[in-house]
């Protein structure tokens, strides 16, 4: 299956710009946008919560083409930790996940890291690797500072 082209560079101008896109292809089941926010780097991975290692667009197309066949996936993005170092970028987040059951609304945490990799095409997803979170992680944890002001 032929891959998608890529959305104009000018529409993924920061690594911020890729990751809104991503999530909200994510939001719409909108496969050939998730596709588009993709390096054509053919080393690209994706680990989706307790899932395997998928390497290739290939691979990833097919989880998400999988994914999609229930419906779009309400995730939404919150505390985003970047890190910018030359043509990489790294952003550690919290997915809150919402899903429907017959039950009501339910919701579902994943810790994710996004990287991306600035191309002549804009900045592109180089890797998404996502772990099953909790509502603990909702607090975040973190060092303090080591010097004092």
């Amino acid at each position: 299956m032929p891959r998608a082209k890529p959305l104009q560079a000018a529409l993924m101008a920061t690594p911020d710009e890729t990751e809104a896109q991503f999530y909200d292809a994510l939001q719409h089941a909108d496969l050939e946008r998730v596709m588009s926010v993709w390096s054509d780097d053919e080393d690209i991975a994706c680990i989706h919560p307790g899932g395997p290692r998928l390497v290739g667009a290939q691979a990833i197309r097919s989880a998400f083409e999988s994914l999609f066949a229930n419906g779009s996936v309400d995730a939404r993005v919150s505390q985003v930790r970047r890190i910018v170092a030359g043509g990489f970028a790294v952003h550690h987040v919290l997915e809150e996940i919402r899903v429907a059951t017959p039950e009501g609304p339910q919701r579902a945490f994943v810790l994710a890291t996004n990287i991306f990799v600035k191309t002549p095409q804009g900045w592109r997803l180089l890797a998404h690797h996502a772990s099953p979170g909790s509502p603990r992680q909702v607090q975040e944890f973190s060092d303090e500072p080591s010097t004092l002001h």
